[in-house]
């Protein structure tokens, strides 16, 4: 492992692990869930010098990671405790498909431009605190430093921004339709 990584694995190993224990609400599943998000990053050791803000990297991988094992664990649940013992189709057609149809893509991607468009319209400093709440997925306490504000403020900006945010995309028609659908 090189030295960014020790370096990072330092830096950040407690904080993953609070995070994990406080998804899965069990020790030895946080565990389990912080080595296969230590393996990832491990494996994606070249991207780690691009990152820009390596705590936000970090917690998306682990939600992320988290989220691909719930889905796995209930749907072997759902799927394989039930069954009988001599199937006649494979278990694997069993299981739901829980990719996106290009259709969902090309949607979701068109909605994320629309509300990006609409947030362009916000006062600069709702737009900030968005960004740095849902886009680099900051704690308040963090954003709170950032911009050197009480955590309150953060809390009623993240409420306000959020309001006329919705203010503006419902003002929209079009918008409107295509969002809430």
């Amino acid at each position: 492992m090189n030295e960014l990584l020790t370096n990072i694995y330092d830096e950040y190993n407690r904080y993953i692990y609070h995070l994990c224990l406080k998804l899965t609400r069990n020790q030895n599943e946080a565990e389990d869930l912080m080595q296969e998000v230590w393996v990832k990053v491990v494996r994606y050791e070249e991207s780690v010098a691009k990152v820009d803000h390596v705590k936000a990297w970090l917690t998306t991988i682990t939600m992320n990671t988290f989220r691909d094992r719930y889905r796995k664990n209930v749907r072997r649940s759902k799927y394989m405790m039930n069954q009988p013992e001599q199937l006649d189709v494979p278990i694997l057609d069993l299981v739901p498909n829980n990719d996106f149809t290009t259709e969902e893509i090309v949607e979701k991607t068109e909605i994320t431009k629309i509300v990006q468009e609409k947030m362009s319209q916000l006062d600069n400093i709702y737009q900030k605190t968005l960004w740095y709440f849902y886009v680099d997925q900051f704690s308040l306490a963090e954003i709170s430093d950032l911009m050197k504000v009480s955590i309150g403020t953060v809390k009623s900006r993240l409420f306000r921004a959020k309001a006329r945010l919705k203010e503006i995309l419902l003002s929209d028609n079009g918008v409107a339709e295509a969002v809430l659908a």
